[in-house]
Parts: C-alpha cells; sequence; structure tokens
C-alpha cells in the first residue's frame, strides 16, 4: 500500500514537473513568437520610412541634369551654357520612354534608323508632372508622328516654322527649379545684377546632390561594368544626357587626376558606342538610343 502511494505520489510530482516544462515552454514560444512579430513590425516600419524618403526626393531626369548644372550658392545655371535647354527636352523622352508612355514605330522591313523613325504614344496615362504630361500631351496630338530629333527642336522652340511655335516648352528651368524647391532640394532667392533682378534657387539640400554626384562617379570608377545593357537605364540616360548638357564636368571636379582621366576615358567609350547596333540587343530601349543617337550623331 505505502509503495503503491509512493508510486502515485512520483506519478504526480512527474506530472505536475511535465506540466511545468510544457508552460514554461509555452511561455518561451509565445516570448520568442512576440519577439519575432515586434521585429517584423519594425522592420516595416523601416521599410515604410525608407519608402517614403525615396518617394519624397525622387527626382526625375531633367531635375537630375538641372541640379548638375546649377551652381550651389549662386542658384543658376552658367550663362554660357547653351546646351542645357535641348539636353532637358532630350531627357523629357527619355523619362517618358523609360514611365512606359512613349515609343518608337516598328522599324519594318526596310529597317529604318533610329533618327528616320517617328515618335508615337504607347500609354496617355498621365505621369504626375506638369512637364512630362505637357509633352506627352504635344507627342500623342500629333499627325502625322515627329522624329527624336524633330521633337527635341520643337519643344525647345528650335525651329522656322511659326506654325509650330506652340510646341515650344516655356520656362523649362525656372519650373524645374520649383519643382525642386516643393521637394526640399533649393531654396528661392532674389539676386540684383545691377541692371536687373533675377530669381535664383541656391541649393539647401546638400546629401542630395552629393549623392547623385556619387551615383555618377561610382557607375564610371568603382562600379563601372564595361556593359551598358547592364547598367541602369535611368542612370545610363542620365551619363550621356548630363555629357549633352555640358554639365557632367560638374559630378567630376572633386576627382583625383587619375579618377577624373579614367572617367572621361569611360565616358568616351560609351559615345563610341553606335546607337543602332545598341538598340537591337535584348531588353535595349529603342527611343533612349535614338535620342543619344540625336546628340551624338
Amino acid at each position: 500500500m505505502t509503495s503503491l502511494t509512493q508510486r502515485s505520489s512520483g506519478l504526480v510530482q512527474r506530472r505536475t514537473e511535465a506540466s511545468r516544462t510544457s508552460a514554461a515552454d509555452k511561455d518561451r514560444g509565445s516570448g520568442d513568437e512576440d519577439f519575432e512579430t515586434r521585429r517584423g513590425a519594425e522592420e516595416e516600419e523601416e521599410e515604410v520610412e525608407d519608402k517614403g524618403d525615396c518617394k519624397e526626393t525622387r527626382l526625375t531626369l531633367m531635375e537630375e541634369v538641372l541640379l548638375l548644372g546649377l551652381k550651389d550658392r549662386e542658384g543658376y545655371t552658367s550663362f554660357w551654357n547653351d546646351c542645357i535647354s535641348s539636353g532637358l527636352r532630350g531627357c523629357m523622352l527619355i523619362e517618358l520612354a523609360i514611365r512606359g508612355r512613349l515609343q518608337l514605330e516598328a522599324c519594318g522591313m526596310r529597317r529604318k534608323s533610329l533618327l528616320a523613325r517617328k515618335v508615337i504614344c504607347k500609354s496617355d496615362a498621365p505621369t504626375g508632372d506638369v512637364l512630362l504630361d505637357e509633352a506627352l500631351k504635344h507627342v500623342k496630338e500629333t499627325q502625322p508622328s515627329e522624329t527624336v530629333q524633330s521633337w527635341i527642336e520643337l519643344l525647345s522652340g528650335e525651329t522656322w516654322n511659326p506654325l509650330k511655335l506652340h510646341y515650344q516648352l516655356r520656362n523649362v528651368r525656372e519650373r524645374l527649379a520649383k519643382n525642386l524647391v516643393e521637394k526640399g532640394v533649393l531654396t528661392t532667392e532674389k539676386q540684383n545684377f545691377l541692371l536687373f533682378d533675377m530669381t535664383t534657387h541656391p541649393l539647401t539640400n546638400n546629401n542630395l546632390k552629393q549623392r547623385l554626384i556619387k551615383r555618377v562617379q561610382e557607375a564610371l570608377l568603382e562600379k563601372w561594368v564595361n556593359d551598358p545593357h547592364r547598367m541602369d537605364k535611368r542612370l545610363l540616360a542620365l551619363i550621356f544626357l548630363a555629357h549633352s548638357s555640358d554639365v557632367l564636368e560638374n559630378a567630376f571636379s572633386p576627382l583625383l587626376d587619375d579618377q577624373y582621366d579614367l572617367a572621361m576615358k569611360r565616358v568616351r567609350q560609351l559615345l563610341d558606342l553606335e546607337p543602332e547596333g545598341e538598340s537591337t540587343k535584348a531588353n535595349a530601349n529603342e527611343l533612349l538610343w535614338a535620342v543619344v543617337a540625336a546628340f551624338t550623331k
């Protein structure tokens, strides 16, 4: 009887210990789950914050080229730069192509060259950018369609045909600068130049401009891949159009002499590419290469 009682008490004790162990495991498991849940929530919050920052400071190709061309303290581009106007129009065409709004017509059996093919509207969905939507509207409503070279000239107002002057996009630099002011990159001031007052836009967010310059430098130095089709299309377009707008040198001014020589050597390699051949390769954006051809022909 005594041994039975001892066995029973031992059994109860083991069950009690087992239940305690199970409860502890559950508590530990629920604690781990709570920790994982909290950590996941924190990571999601960080991702949302990162996305929010990226969305807030995301720049178009036109804004990036203008930012490279602006003097930080003075807040205006060089008075002697007569290339940036057409360069910004080229940016608009590529930006619309990258966003899936524009494309080149099919080359057909005759294999038309890039500069002979017309630009057509692929989608008229609004982009959310006033300048881009204005350019898209012109392309969509124009019949017969125009070539890339013609659109760069028409949007710049460089035409002898008075019936086509309405295509000109006016005050582009000022409008882009105001966009950058709204994004917290620039500010607005008035400067007196003896005979007249001029609105200027000095730099306020130097970190963003330095990140932009660093991206350009790294693409041609540390992260050089020696193949334009392995480069990000937007970054490739930025290098081409910054050069065409005569502002690429500004991104190289902080470099040492050896780095500068290497970066310029690789820029020349890109400029020496044959757009017709490059546009036929897999995943190539034909309109991008057509704009490149228009500036390098």
